[in-house]
This record gives structure tokens, C-alpha cells and sequence, in this order.
């Protein structure tokens, strides 16, 4: 009977994984990396899986990605540790007619887990929360801004993400427009919709992301702390 309760450490072990691992992930989309190869090299380095040559390279050359890499890589050695010791626990604990049902509560309390953590609701709060803790974190330095593309002579296109309390919030773009006249607002994420091309009277909201276009030093001022 004891082995059942020591379960629910090696359960919690396993949630708190997964939402490194995607924690991880995000934060990797948030340098510009593509969402399957962010998740991917997320879990890779989380379980030590290793990289290919080519994606080692986009992780190395990019000091933010490095830094997410490395803590990954140190917590997925903390959590192997945990689960193996927590789960060793379990079974050992349990009795002989006791060991199948163990492994069996194990098994399914982790798919479980797995499955509620998924669904689309909880999934879209898990991730704008967790967007929001990185923006506000040390590991994105200047993680309120990422570039998507650099043009000629210092220009690009940067996506900035609004934090709840950024000054921005309730501001119309023609305010934007009026602290810097040399930048273009391609449009809006706003949850699942995209507003292309928005009017200068429309609003800013809190969890927004921007995609704007001007000289990359300007936007990452105007915007790198909001």
C-alpha cells in the first residue's frame, strides 16, 4: 500500500517534466525557431538525446538559445534522477501481489496527466502563462522582442509580445506611430486570429503580439522593455 502513495511523487515528477519540456519549447519559439524543431530539440536536450550537426549549430550560434539548451540539459539531469528515484521507491515499497497494480496506477496516472495537460484550454493558458513568466525572465534578455527577418542597413521585421503591464496596453497604433513615425504594424496575433494590416485607431491588448516593421535597433528600444 505504501508504494501507491509514493505514486503520486513520481506522477508529480513527470507533470512538472512535460511542462519544462514545453516551457523549454516555447522559449525557443520565442528566438524564431520553428514549433516542430523547437519542441523537438527541447525534449532532445531535456532527455540528452543529443542533436544532428545542423541543428547543434542553430543552438550554439545563438547565445539565448544556449542558455535555454543548458538549463534544459540541467534540469532534465535533475528530473531523470527524481523520477527514477521516486518511481524506484514505488515498487520497491510495494508488495509482491501489490507490484502489477502499482506499475499498472504508474502508467495510467501519467497518461492521464499527459491528456488533461493537452487539452486545448488548459494548453492555451499553460502557454500564454508561460510565455508571459519567460518575457519577464533573465533567460530571453531581451525577450519582449524577437526578429523575424533583417532587411538592408539595420532594418527587419520583429515581433514584440505585450506583457500585461506594458505601458502599450490601450494605446492606438496612430500613438505608436506618433513616438516613432519609421514603423509599419504588418498586423496582429491576438490568441488564434490574425489581424493583418491594423487601423490606426485600433487598440493594443494585454497578451498581444506584434508583428511591426522598421529599423531593428528603434523597435527593440521602443519596445524591448514594455
Amino acid at each position: 500500500m505504501l508504494g501507491l502513495y509514493l505514486f503520486i511523487p513520481t506522477l508529480l515528477t513527470i507533470f512538472l517534466s512535460y511542462l519544462v519540456v514545453r516551457a523549454g519549447a516555447i522559449a525557443l519559439m520565442m528566438t524564431g525557431m520553428d514549433q516542430q524543431k523547437a519542441r523537438f530539440q527541447a525534449l532532445s536536450a531535456f532527455s540528452r538525446a543529443g542533436f544532428t550537426t545542423r541543428e547543434a549549430e542553430a543552438v550554439v550560434n545563438d547565445p539565448k538559445r544556449r542558455r535555454i539548451v543548458t538549463l534544459l540539459i540541467i534540469l532534465g539531469n535533475a528530473g531523470l534522477v527524481a523520477v527514477i528515484v521516486t518511481a524506484t521507491s514505488s515498487i520497491t515499497t510495494s508488495e509482491g501481489y501489490n507490484l502489477p497494480i502499482t506499475v499498472a496506477v504508474i502508467i495510467e496516472g501519467a497518461l492521464v496527466l499527459y491528456l488533461l495537460a493537452s487539452r486545448s484550454r488548459f494548453a492555451g493558458w499553460r502557454d500564454s502563462f508561460i510565455e508571459k513568466r519567460l518575457v519577464k525572465s533573465q533567460v530571453l534578455e531581451e525577450g519582449a522582442t524577437e526578429d523575424l527577418l533583417h532587411c538592408m542597413e539595420g532594418y527587419g521585421i520583429v515581433k514584440v509580445i505585450v506583457a500585461s503591464e506594458s505601458p502599450f496596453i490601450g494605446s492606438s497604433f496612430s500613438d505608436i506611430r506618433r513616438l516613432e513615425e519609421n514603423l509599419q504594424v504588418l498586423g496582429i496575433e491576438r490568441g488564434k486570429d490574425w489581424i493583418p494590416f491594423p487601423k490606426a485607431n485600433d487598440t493594443i491588448q494585454d497578451d498581444d503580439k506584434l508583428v511591426v516593421y522598421g529599423h531593428i535597433n528603434v523597435l527593440k528600444s521602443l519596445f524591448g522593455q514594455n
